[in-house]
Formats: C-alpha cells, sequence, structure tokens
C-alpha cells in the first residue's frame, strides 16, 4: 500500500498588500513620462518632500526636504516635483481596495495605501493568492505593490518589507517560506524601531534593557515586557514568534476624533478673515459627523504663527464643551467662534484649524424636547451637505462661510497634477498615434 500524499493544513494567514510610494506611484499611473525619472511629493502650500520615488531617494533625497532647498538643483537632477492631489490619491486608494475585497471575506483597510486580508489555503496557495492580488492590482489600476504573508499582522509587514527589498522575491513574501536561518538573519540586522507599533521612544526604553534588535524582541520575556512596557507590547513579541494577538477587524473602530487644521498660502492678520476660516472648518466637520452619524460633545479651535517667525509669537486655543452632542453647523461654528476673543489684529497666523472629539453615534442621547435643538431637528447640516456633494463645495456654506469674496488663505498646489478620476473637466485624453 503507497503512502498517501502528504497535505499541507491549510491554516488562516494574513496578508498585508502595500502600494510602493503610493503618492508617487498615483502619479506615475497617468503620466507615464515620469517613469525612471527622480519624483517628490510635496506637503500643503508646497513646503516639504512627503513622498519621494526610489530614483529621488537614490539622490539622497530626504524625506521633509523643504523644496525652496531642492529647486535650485531639480533641473541638473532632472527632478520632478507634484503638489499633493488628495482627491487623486484618495480615489486611487479607493479602488485598490475595492479590488482587494474581491480576494477576501476579510479587509482591513489598515491607512490610506496599505491593507490587511484574512486568506487560508496551503503554502502554495497562498503564495499564488498573493502573487495574483499583485498582478491585478497593477494590470487594473496602475499602481505597484508588495504582498507580505505571514500568521500574524506583525509577520505579515515584516514580510512585506523584505518583499520590497529583495527583487529576487518578485514583491510577494511568504514569511513560512524563507529559510530560519534568513529570518534570523533579517531580524537580527532591523532596530527594533523598525518593527509595527514601536516609535523612536519606546525604542529608546528597550534599548536601555539591551532589546537592539527585532530579534532580541522577539526572544524576550512576554511577561516581564508587560510588566515594564504594556500588555500591548507583549503581544508584539507574542506575534513575533507567530502567535496571532491582533484580530482582523472587518471595520475598523469608531472615529474618536475629527481634525481639520490647514496651513494658509496667505497668512492671516485680522479678525474677519480667521472668523472666515473657522466657520469653513467648523461646517465641514458637521458634514463629516453627518456622513458618519456621530455626534460630538466637544469642540476645540486653535490657530497659530509660524515656529520660524523672528518676532510673531501667537499661538491661541479653545476648548468649548457644547451642550449637548450635536453635528449642527450652527452649534459648532459659534463654538469655533469663541477663539476669535485671543486673535491678535496684525499678527501673521499661518495656521488654524478646529478639532471635535468625544463622539457619539447620533440619537444616542436623545436631549428632553425643553433642550432640543431646533437646527438638527431641520437637517441643516445634512441639507447643506447633500447641495455641496451635488454642486460642490463652494456652491453654500451659512454665515460667514458662505461668503463668495474672501481673503485668499486656500492651499497652495501650483504644480498639481490633474484630478484624473473625479473631476468631468479634468479626464485623461487619449490620442490615438
Amino acid at each position: 500500500m503507497k503512502n498517501a500524499p502528504y497535505r499541507h493544513e491549510s491554516r488562516p494567514q494574513i496578508a498585508l498588500v502595500d502600494v510602493n510610494c503610493f503618492y508617487a506611484s498615483a502619479e506615475r499611473a497617468f503620466d507615464p513620462s515620469l517613469e525612471g525619472r527622480p519624483l517628490v511629493v510635496l506637503s500643503n502650500n508646497d513646503g516639504c518632500a512627503v513622498t519621494r520615488s526610489p530614483e529621488a531617494k537614490a539622490l539622497g533625497i530626504g524625506i521633509g526636504e523643504p523644496w525652496f532647498k531642492l529647486a535650485p538643483r531639480a533641473k541638473e537632477w532632472g527632478l520632478v516635483a507634484r503638489s499633493s492631489n488628495y482627491e487623486l490619491y484618495g480615489d486611487i486608494s479607493a479602488r485598490v481596495m475595492e479590488l482587494l475585497g474581491r480576494y477576501s471575506a476579510w479587509l482591513e483597510v489598515y491607512s490610506i495605501d496599505e491593507a490587511f486580508l484574512g486568506i487560508r489555503g496551503s503554502p502554495e496557495q497562498v503564495l499564488r493568492l498573493g502573487q495574483d492580488m499583485k498582478a491585478a492590482v497593477q494590470r487594473n489600476i496602475g499602481v505597484p505593490v508588495c504582498v507580505g504573508i505571514a500568521s500574524t499582522k506583525t509577520l505579515a509587514k515584516l514580510a512585506n518589507k523584505w518583499a520590497k527589498n529583495n527583487p529576487a522575491l518578485g514583491g510577494v513574501c511568504r514569511w513560512d517560506s524563507m529559510p530560519a536561518a534568513e529570518r534570523e538573519l533579517l531580524m537580527s540586522r532591523l532596530p527594533v524601531v523598525e518593527i509595527w507599533g514601536v516609535a523612536a521612544r519606546l525604542s529608546k526604553r528597550l534599548n536601555a534593557i539591551g532589546i537592539h534588535s527585532i530579534l532580541d524582541l522577539s526572544r524576550a520575556d512576554p511577561v516581564m515586557i508587560r510588566d515594564r512596557f504594556s500588555v500591548v507590547m507583549m503581544r508584539t513579541v507574542l506575534e513575533l514568534r507567530g502567535t496571532p494577538c491582533i484580530p482582523l477587524e472587518e471595520e475598523r473602530a469608531g472615529r474618536d476624533q475629527l481634525i481639520f487644521s490647514r496651513s494658509f498660502s496667505t497668512p492671516i492678520t485680522t479678525v474677519p478673515a480667521l472668523r472666515q476660516v473657522l466657520s469653513i472648518y467648523a461646517q465641514q466637520a458637521s458634514a463629516r459627523l453627518a456622513r458618519h452619524a456621530l455626534q460630538a460633545k466637544v469642540l476645540t479651535a486653535f490657530a497659530g504663527t509660524s515656529t520660524y517667525s523672528p518676532r510673531d509669537k501667537s499661538f491661541p486655543s479653545v476648548c468649548v464643551p457644547l451642550p449637548m452632542p450635536t453635528s449642527d453647523p450652527l452649534l459648532l461654528t459659534r463654538a469655533a467662534h469663541g477663539l476669535l476673543p485671543a486673535i491678535q489684529e496684525g499678527i501673521s497666523y499661518v495656521r488654524a484649524g478646529i478639532m471635535v472629539t468625544d463622539l457619539r453615534p447620533t440619537g444616542n442621547q436623545k436631549p428632553l424636547d425643553l433642550f432640543a435643538n431646533p437646527h438638527e431637528e431641520r437637517n441643516i447640516g445634512p441639507l447643506v451637505e447633500e447641495i455641496s456633494r451635488k454642486y460642490g463645495r463652494g456652491a453654500i456654506g451659512l454665515g460667514f462661510a458662505g461668503l463668495r469674496n474672501g481673503v485668499d488663505w486656500s492651499m497652495k498646489r501650483g504644480m498639481r497634477s490633474p484630478r484624473y478620476t473625479t473631476h468631468w473637466e479634468e479626464l485623461p485624453v487619449v490620442r490615438a498615434a
């Protein structure tokens, strides 16, 4: 009697799919002339490099490098800069996530450019699935991704990092398929700060007790790590050993806060101008809360001058407890205006914003009729949001947020590429040769 063929157990695995140099890849998806050229995508107001293509990294350009320092040598290097095109990046991200969702019943969108998926199969099957996902994203959306596959989220992150830095893997790495000696060598070479969830300050504390590499952390006593650091760090140790401790979440936990803040292209020096900014932000917050069926109990408004300013120094802020949980644009706008008495006329403010916190599901705490807000009952917030969605963000606003001719404080994006996928007038045009 012949021996039965050996079958690998079909075990649950986690795949981390991450778009390579996401902003730069999104730009290249619609502009092939950028392929092979050093490219940087700039922060708000074309301030500094937030994404660098591999060619730009090879020039020694660091993350956060100010554009004004790079611009004089851009022609010499052949360096191309693009302003942040958030509409394009958001739409491409949504398309990537929708496509990945077809490969698994469990998809957790972790950030704009990466997602965890729950997969199952033999080692050969999950590796082929990773290769299929990579090819499908490239073919259908035009952006490159790398895939890391492992038994835990933390190891999937490591596998993804390995896939990015080892061309022989073709952009897909299954952690357990790599020889144990190679895995240990990689972990011994990577400092502990490289592990998911370990920031610089925490890494210094780990270094102080002799834990310098990821391999050191994986060999640490989990109970000691829990006692000296936290349960979260203990879970990281267990995950590095292959024990799943961070489950996939089909839907991420609800938001704790919403922040609307931006640097101005032109500094604001008057109270009326800042009143308009705060009004717009408050009503954007109202629209976002309504969209997610949330209400806020606290609003914080703030403004600030440049930290590099030699003379003007002003960083006022105010925290306003709201009388009841609300998403009403009028109440939020009035609360935001509580910052205005602290604003100094003539001082150049370069940033302002609001933050709403203590968020609760709409209707979770219905007020007594005596304290009911008539504006909220009339659904003014959702109405403004519906009109804005239909006719554009500048079509309507309440009070100072509805002024057509206001101060020129909007974000500077002088090198923005077209919003190819979200604006009819900017659709790409293909011409036959």
